[in-house]
């Protein structure tokens, strides 16, 4: 039961955090395997862009900036995206102030990270909703104020979204066009991302991508954009799996106590069924059977207690992150069964249930029992 509610949690927080990385990152990045730029004229957009399963193709600028509001100043990534970035990700519904609007009656507007703007003491409540954003100049010489190395400009904020803290506390959106201008770019972008139709095999465009693309280029999925958290969230739901396997070997020795006396309390009824012909594999057999069926009823009543449990935080959300409301991403614990979980739990459980029932009926013996078994 302690295995299946915790495993489902976690799942439900792998799923939650997914599904908050989705709302940013893209299901395919085209990035340059060396350098920082991708140069438009050399790079094959048209061939991609033709391909079926391709909904969105979309340029992108990323530069480290200094932000200013007043005296306060933080360093993060501005990322340029024109309107096609609202229909490829979800980030217009983690909005958390203001609201998603980049441009405006020719006017351009950022959106904050609620970590940049925390660090920059922001709010639109402001009388002046601006922040200066500073971007080093490509072509930089020895100049007496530090200042005259970056391009500047201000822009107004528009919102502020809450997406993971990694994000949150690094990145600003900005029209494309402002930020090409502000760091100087003419034929160069940072990378592409590319939104695919609904029900396209990802493997497979991917692939196409790559063979178009050409080995100068890398091409990821959502899962290697975050290759090396989606990995350590794996590392830890196992890792939490062997602790309490461990555990479960510990308590396997109830198992093999009880069946010790068991068989201590039940040597007259062995003596009879020897000396009624019973085999010494016979005998063994019974007790290991009954060992075995004590483990699998309290593997299937884990199970099922556990598939309840899960299901009732699932439904009605009893147990909560905390009493403040809005402190989290989510209220409650978040649950997740797989079935994958419920297999390797019982074949688990059955396995060490097995072994902890064999050990006690291959010490029937003479030493034990007064009666030769062999």
């Amino acid at each position: 039961m302690a295995l299946i509610i915790v495993l489902s949690v976690f799942n439900g927080f792998e799923e939650l955090v997914i599904s908050l990385f989705n709302n940013y990152n893209p299901e395919l990045v085209i990035s340059p395997a060396t350098g920082k730029t991708i140069r438009l004229s050399q790079f094959p957009a048209e061939e991609i862009k033709k391909l079926d399963g391709v909904a969105n193709f979309m340029q992108v600028i990323e530069e480290n900036v200094i932000i200013q509001n007043g005296e306060k100043q933080h360093i993060g990534y501005i990322k340029g995206v024109d309107d096609q970035f609202a229909l490829m990700s979800g980030l217009d519904s983690c909005i958390v102030d203001g609201s998603y609007k980049l441009t405006e009656n020719g006017i351009n507007y950022a959106i904050l990270g609620s970590g940049v703007a925390y660090y920059l003491d922001f709010s639109l409540r402001l009388p002046d909703p601006s922040i200066r954003i500073l971007a080093p100049r490509k072509t930089r010489g020895f100049n007496l104020n530090p200042e005259q190395d970056f391009s500047q400009a201000n822009i107004f904020v528009s919102g502020v979204f809450q997406v993971e803290q990694s994000f949150d506390s690094k990145y600003i959106l900005a029209p494309f066009s402002f930020v090409q201008e502000l760091v100087d770019y003419d034929d160069e972008v940072s990378h592409f991302e590319i939104g695919l139709v609904p029900g396209t095999k990802l493997k497979e465009i991917q692939q196409k991508i790559k063979e178009i693309a050409g080995e100068q280029y890398l091409v990821k999925n959502r899962f290697e954009q975050q290759e090396l958290l989606y990995k350590i969230m794996k590392s830890e739901k196992w890792a939490i799996f062997l602790i309490l396997t461990f555990i479960l070997l510990i308590a396997t020795f109830n198992v093999i106590g009880s069946l010790s006396m068991l068989i201590l309390d039940k040597k007259k009824d062995i003596a009879i069924l020897r000396s009624m012909g019973a085999s010494n594999l016979l005998i063994r057999k019974i007790f290991l059977l009954e060992g075995s069926l004590i483990s699998l009823i309290g593997a299937i009543g884990g199970l099922v207690l556990g598939s309840l449990v899960c299901i009732v935080q699932m439904q009605f959300g009893i147990i909560r992150l905390g009493d403040a409301e809005g402190a989290f991403v989510v209220n409650t614990y978040p649950v997740v069964m797989q079935w994958a979980d419920f297999v390797y739990v019982f074949l688990t459980v059955s396995i060490i249930g097995l072994i902890a029932a064999w050990i006690p009926s291959r010490q029937i013996s003479k030493k034990y029992l007064g009666v030769k078994l062999g």
